[in-house]
């Protein structure tokens, strides 16, 4: 809970829920093997930090001290905005005693949602086992089929489907092995006014992918494209993010398969 206010008080007081992730990661320091560790690989690609960032949310915002818009922007209030500590225990402990005095009263558990539009009822908070009120439910069921229904090819010609949604033309999948991991190109077209040849690679992950296939790509892609397209199902590692964006010829877009393209 500490490292969260520290990061929201880092960057202005409020923020969205991924740059909470990256300031908490940067002051704190994490280890490379922690923030490659996933909470649950058969569930999700959230990772154990970024679950635990959530139920962080969840009990600081039912302690008053927290506040988040429609739109996914958490924030500090008037109480702790210049707060320095919070004693994490005693805001666990008012919180569980809260829940189960609302429970007594027969008034059932109350809703608590990271998005003020889609409430999710919070099971007992005292109970770690629950997952964190962000909508896990429609994620899992997606990571489900992505990861356990669907074969490498349907993911791809999956993938194929999505980037001609998001405007993309030309698209088609290279269909041939020994390409470098290139599994697919196509032209990204900006407003009309600008386009971009893109290489894209596609991974059926459970885990992460690390800066070594983030290379790998680069090179693979050098000289045939603009840009290149990476998307997964797992996760990244800080390294590989690091990799994806470092100055060079080419800078790579990296995407999990439950979130938008980012660059």
């Amino acid at each position: 809970m500490n490292p969260l206010l520290r990061a929201l008080q880092a960057l202005g007081g409020s923020s969205s829920i991924e740059e909470i992730y990256d300031k908490v990661v940067e002051l704190e320091r994490f280890p490379e093997q922690l923030l490659s560790q996933l909470h649950d690989p058969d569930k999700s690609n959230q990772t154990e930090i970024g679950y635990r960032l959530a139920w962080a949310r969840s009990y600081l915002k039912k302690y008053g001290l927290l506040d988040n818009s429609a739109r996914g922007i958490w924030s500090l209030n008037a109480k702790s905005k210049d707060l320095a500590k919070c004693d994490s225990q005693a805001v666990v402990q008012s919180v569980r005693t809260r829940w189960q005095k609302t429970v007594k009263k027969g008034k059932g558990s109350p809703a608590e949602s990271d998005s003020v539009t889609r409430a999710t009822p919070i099971q007992d908070p005292s109970d770690p086992s629950e997952e964190p009120p962000e909508g896990q439910e429609w994620k899992q069921k997606l990571h489900a089929i992505l990861t356990q229904n669907l074969n490498p090819q349907a993911f791809e010609r999956l993938v194929q489907r999505v980037l001609r949604e998001a405007g993309f033309t030309q698209v088609e999948g290279t269909g041939r092995s020994g390409d470098g991991g290139i599994d697919g190109r196509g032209i990204a077209r900006i407003h009309g006014l600008m386009s971009f040849h893109v290489l894209f690679q596609c991974k059926r992950y459970k885990g992460s992918v690390g800066a070594g296939d983030i290379r790998d790509f680069r090179g693979a892609m050098m000289g045939r494209a603009d840009k290149g397209l990476f998307i997964t199902t797992g996760t990244f590692t800080p390294a590989a993010v690091k990799e994806a964006t470092r100055d060079a010829h080419h800078r790579l877009i990296y995407s999990t398969a439950t979130t938008l393209p980012k660059s």
